[in-house]
């Protein structure tokens, strides 16, 4: 029983790293908002924005929400939330 816990919990983090890669579609750059246009965006769904940068073709920002550490990716072009952790 341990090892099939094991095992599943090695399974669902592979398959979540997997996933971090691709939660974006590609997109044309010269589509992305600018770093200033996500920061206003994100600054005004309520989060104090501490880092700003591209990762896996999504804007990634690193900060605060509600009290607590963020870290959440979003579509660089609408600026919808895709993921947060």
């Amino acid at each position: 029983m341990k090892t099939l816990l094991v095992s599943a919990a090695t399974f669902i983090a592979i398959a979540t790293a997997a996933n971090a890669t691709d939660i974006c579609k590609t997109v044309d750059k010269a589509q992305w908002m600018s770093k200033d246009e996500i920061t206003a965006k994100v600054t005004a769904l309520g989060y104090e924005v501490r880092k700003v940068q591209e990762e896996d073709g999504c804007w990634e920002v690193k900060g605060m929400k509600d009290g607590k550490r963020v870290e959440a990716y979003f579509d660089p072009v609408s600026a919808e939330l895709v993921l947060s952790k």
